[in-house]
């Protein structure tokens, strides 16, 4: 889904009244008073409005096994936190992207993309841990106190947030919170509560460096949509360096402490790897939905991007975009949900007729809308009714009603089809899998020998934290991926 900054105010949580009433909080890390909008009540109110809209957006991770795993750890550093009291939430979501972000109130979340990537539970350890600093130290409250000073306000929308609003104000301000950069001060000191909690909790703080040297060697990667983790938590100077001294000045006469790296990397046995088709796939224009089992064709030359909740293509000067969702409607038919939509004042007016799309029954046409500044405004749309559980929703805007890029959205909206291919149907994704080097060698001459491989020898050296001339010797435990079928 296309994400992106709208003027969605606090105001409900953070008017001129609350200004006055908590112009101070105490931060519990350094005990000072420090200016804020935000009480630790609405931080927490925030965070679970957030994780709500954060698990509809990205979804959490089917494995139980992993997820126990990584709230165990996460549950262990809270406990040495700061805040060893607050209700903490740690989640793994179902998102290829290498990173992690915290909401206020003590909702943690580690991506699939970014455990695999780290190779023992004390860099875990590292990761978790920096994030609980930035809730401890209520960074985001922080985050959001400026923004409101600034008039700028936090939110998420869909390309049509004007008329179909999805989430509370204080789950699009959450939202809106994985977007903005933290500072590099607040970086620093998640950094230092990241070594502390880790030592605190025995794990050893010596395996985080080698985090960000990784999180470096993937940092200019795209297609993420998740943004990466160096981009929203910038570098406050050569963090693998700085890190190592924290760690050493830490660790200095300490010893016993746990890294527990192969039984991590064992546990990452599985786990997907990269985009997982049965979500959906673009394979050029074509979109094909091996789950929900149906295909569709995009315009040309357009700009697409696929998430759990919706499809969305633009133009690529942005005169024109197009949404496909699946529309609460009930048992309703296509025209009888446009009617609903009217007198629920959702819009303002329709103008369409019933066809046929792909042998379902369907409406298409316009729907007047109101913007936020009160303006009148057009968007094609048509609704598909694929099954008595689903109704599919296409909305467009263009420059123009009438134009060409109108007729674009339409005649992508009327290519909906039952997805009948059954190589599609049964697409499968990438996996990880964890073996053991039976013959020495360089990393590239290791994994040479593993057949088929699913990524780059380059790409499968960053994902075990080595470099491709680098020794690996017998019986080491490395993990490759093993492709998956589309």
């Amino acid at each position: 889904m296309t994400v992106h900054r709208v003027r969605a105010s606090l105001a409900s949580l953070c008017g001129v009244a609350a200004l006055i009433a908590f112009g101070c909080a105490t931060n519990p890390v350094t005990g000072r008073h420090q200016f804020s909008l935000v009480t630790p009540s609405q931080e927490i109110q925030i965070g679970r409005d957030g994780h709500a809209a954060i698990l509809k957006e990205y979804g959490a991770y089917e494995d139980p096994r992993l997820q126990a795993y990584v709230d165990s750890v996460g549950q262990a550093l809270a406990k040495v936190s700061h805040l060893p009291d607050l209700e903490w939430h740690f989640t793994v979501l179902d998102d290829p992207a290498v990173n992690a972000f915290a909401l206020p109130g003590g909702y943690i979340y580690i991506t699939r993309g970014i455990l695999a990537h780290l190779n023992s539970e004390a860099q875990l350890a590292g990761v978790l841990g920096h994030e609980i600093g930035h809730v401890t130290a209520r960074h985001s409250a922080g985050r959001i106190s400026q923004q409101q000073v600034a008039g700028l306000g936090l939110g998420l929308a869909s390309l049509f947030s004007e008329s179909f609003r999805r989430y509370s104000d204080a789950a699009q301000s959450a939202l809106g919170l994985l977007f903005l950069k933290y500072g590099r001060q607040d970086e620093t000191q998640a950094d230092e509560l990241g070594v502390q909690y880790s030592l605190r909790a025995g794990y050893d703080p010596r395996e985080i460096p080698s985090t960000y040297a990784m999180l470096k060697r993937v940092g200019e990667r795209s297609g993420q949509r998740l943004p990466a983790f160096l981009s929203t938590h910038p570098d406050p100077g050569d963090r693998e360096n700085r890190t190592r001294a924290l760690a050493g000045q830490a660790t200095a006469g300490k010893s016993g402490l746990a890294i527990r790296g192969r039984g991590y990397v064992q546990r990452l046995e599985a786990v997907v790897y990269g985009e997982d088709p049965r979500h959906g796939y673009f394979d050029g224009v074509r979109f094909y939905h091996p789950d929900l089992g149906f295909e569709m064709k995009f315009p040309d030359g357009w700009k697409t991007q696929n998430a759990r909740e919706a499809v969305t293509a633009a133009e690529p000067n942005s005169r024109a975009q197009m949404q496909l969702t699946l529309a609460d409607a009930g048992t309703l038919s296509p025209s009888g949900f446009v009617s609903q939509l009217q007198r629920g004042g959702q819009i303002a007016g329709s103008d369409g007729r019933s066809e046929n799309v792909g042998g379902f029954a369907a409406w298409l046409g316009s729907f007047e809308v109101t913007t936020q500044t009160g303006t009148p405004s057009i968007l094609a749309a048509a609704l598909i009714r694929k099954s008595d559980q689903q109704m599919f929703q296409v909305l467009g805007r263009s420059a123009a009603p009438g134009d060409a890029d109108e007729a674009r959205i339409f005649s992508s909206a009327r290519s909906f089809r039952a997805l009948i291919d059954p190589v599609k149907l049964a697409a499968k994704p990438d996996r990880l899998h964890v073996l053991s080097v039976s013959r020495s060698g360089t990393f590239a001459e290791v994994v040479s020998r593993v057949s088929p491989m699913a990524i780059s020898v380059e790409d499968a050296s960053i994902l075990n934290n080595l470099q491709p001339d680098e020794n690996v010797l017998t019986g080491q435990v490395l993990k490759v991926v093993q492709p998956g079928k589309r």
